[in-house]
């Protein structure tokens, strides 16, 4: 099956090998260099979840540390979004017109690295078309007992689910499904996990004596619209193609 084939069957697709161990380790040090800089700076840097649905398999002191738009801080980043790879594996997934949205970086701290609840991305950046897909580039290894993604084979198929967020439970997802039942995909530096807006996944915590390091892309097509439910900054950089929906205003804003 092919790479497009698999993801539109089941919602997700690794590819492995995108990025090559020089492009990795320079990724890495980058990624180390953001993490301490964001450290330094005294800002609330802890993205836990805090959910009820993951309170019984964490530690309540877990982290993660997070912050959005790694290529605000680092021109090796701008040029991994730009990836040759990256972009036509996008491309044949949403089409030639392919829009940044935003990116985030994810440390998973060694032994207390948190879990994610399952939910649906679509409900902090929806669009109209549900074109939105998540790139998550793996800087580190991503083993069972380091808080692997895990994720609900063909789950996208049913479409939006409201509050499917992951902050509360959800009957149609959480009556049916649970982390520890999800497919777990185990990845090596350099893979990139794609998948769908509604496509329900998580991870478990990371319980391992290693750190978890991953950077997530968003992307959307160019002839989708975010719409004004939207909960994240929009950068709307143009990595291929055309951006249909542009204004004055609307790269203007600080959400649109």
């Amino acid at each position: 099956m092919s790479f497009s084939s698999q993801f539109n069957t089941r919602g997700f697709a690794l590819e492995k090998g995108v990025f090559s161990s020089n492009q990795i380790s320079a990724l890495e040090a980058e990624f180390d260099r953001i993490i301490s800089q964001i450290q330094f700076s005294g800002e609330p840097i802890n993205a836990r979840w805090g959910s009820e649905l993951t309170q019984h398999i964490e530690n309540p002191d877990s982290a993660v540390i997070h912050t959005h738009n790694v290529q605000s801080y680092s021109s090796i980043m701008t040029e991994m979004v730009q990836h040759e790879t990256l972009l036509d594996l996008s491309e044949s997934l949403i089409g030639p017109d392919i829009i940044l949205h935003h990116t985030k970086l994810f440390l998973k701290p060694i032994k207390k690295g948190s879990a994610f609840p399952l939910h649906q991305d679509w409900s902090y950046f929806p669009t109209k078309k549900n074109s939105m897909i998540a790139a998550v580039i793996h800087v580190s290894d991503s083993t069972k007992n380091m808080g692997r993604f895990r994720v609900i084979p063909k789950s996208h198929k049913m479409g939006k689910i409201e509050n499917s967020d992951g902050h509360s439970r959800v009957p149609e997802i959480h009556d049916n499904y649970t982390l520890e039942s999800a497919e777990p995909v185990e990845a090596k530096p350099g893979d990139i996990l794609f998948f769908h807006c509604c496509t329900i996944h998580g991870s478990m915590p990371n319980l391992s004596d290693k750190p978890r390091k991953t950077i997530l892309i968003q992307l959307y097509s160019g002839k989708d619209k975010v719409t004004e439910n939207n909960q994240h900054t929009n950068v709307q950089l143009v990595l291929r193609g055309w951006n249909y929906h542009a204004t004055r205003n609307s790269v203007s804003a600080i959400k649109s």
